[in-house]
């Protein structure tokens, strides 16, 4: 009979966050799958032994693995009920915040390589070989799955019982004083990077600003730098609203069941992390040269 009303109350909580959930996921889905097929063709262009080429190639992999799994979420948040099991879900779930910080850090990746070439004057930074490229990721990729496919499927998730019919309910584990600590560690080195990467971009675009002054739009070297603009957009907007709350929800207002606010608040907001798939497509249009066109037509007219 608890049972019966601890799902009923769920599924009267989750009637107000749920559509909202089910259409952000839908566009995100569409959105990455859309901007993933984009950014393929305008990779088979880029030069292969680029390190930032080579970046943006395993940040559409990061894409890829994540937006598989959305259609699972997805069939959950119509359904309000779990059909795939309870290690399947902690997988799901644990992807979610996975993809963040992967994609979090290739963009530290990107930012910090563009910011190199620009204060050491150089046109572009390369691999010797492609061979080395591919070697450099393969590398990569297995030191990720070494460092984080044995914590995820040991620890994540199993300080509580969960019941296998729900799924994305996990906020008992943050009462683990151990993963409070971490979550906090993550939340300062994450803001603290965010911060310095956002100073660095203020200096070189003060910089470039006088020294092209209003010809600025027609260097090449300026649409590189506001191309950066795209990845500390989506630092700023998606991902440190999500931290910065974080910070109030691990004090004392984590939820016992989800139909208390600050649950609904944090699916949210670490839902709103995987508008970044959009990324792609804001990659693309921003090497358009109609787009290009434009903002020079529109920053003509407003001088």
């Amino acid at each position: 009979m608890a049972n019966q009303n601890l799902s009923s109350q769920s599924g009267l909580c989750s009637h107000f966050w749920n559509p909202h959930l089910i259409r952000l996921y839908v566009a995100v889905f569409l959105g990455g799958v859309t901007g993933i097929f984009c950014i393929l063709f305008v990779l088979v262009k880029m030069n292969s032994r680029s390190v930032t080429t080579t970046a943006v190639i395993n940040l559409v992999v990061v894409h890829s693995v994540f937006l598989l799994t959305v259609p699972f979420r997805l069939v959950y948040l119509v359904n309000q009920e779990w059909y795939f099991g309870l290690p399947f879900c902690k997988m799901v779930s644990a992807l979610l915040h996975v993809h963040m910080y992967l994609t979090f850090l290739f963009y530290v990746g990107i930012l910090v390589i563009r910011y190199l070439i620009f204060f050491k004057h150089k046109d572009k930074v390369e691999f010797y070989r492609k061979l080395h490229a591919v070697a450099t990721s393969t590398a990569m990729w297995v030191l990720v799955i070494i460092t984080v496919l044995p914590p995820l499927l040991t620890q994540y998730g199993s300080h509580r019982d969960y019941r296998p019919n729900t799924c994305f309910e996990f906020q008992e584990e943050l009462k683990e004083n151990y993963v409070k600590v971490i979550n906090y560690l993550v939340v300062f080195v994450v803001v603290s990077i965010a911060i310095a990467l956002l100073v660095f971009q203020v200096f070189i675009m003060v910089s470039m600003g006088k020294k092209l002054q209003h010809s600025c739009l027609s260097h090449q070297e300026f649409w590189a730098q506001l191309k950066n603009l795209v990845f500390l957009g989506v630092i700023f907007i998606c991902f440190l609203p999500y931290h910065f709350f974080r910070l109030y929800y691990l004090q004392d207002h984590i939820p016992k069941d989800s139909c208390h606010s600050a649950m609904m608040y944090n699916e949210i907001f670490l839902s709103m992390t995987a508008i970044s798939c959009f990324d792609s497509l804001l990659f693309v249009l921003g090497g358009n040269r109609w787009f290009k066109q434009k903002v020079t037509e529109l920053w003509n007219c407003c001088r």
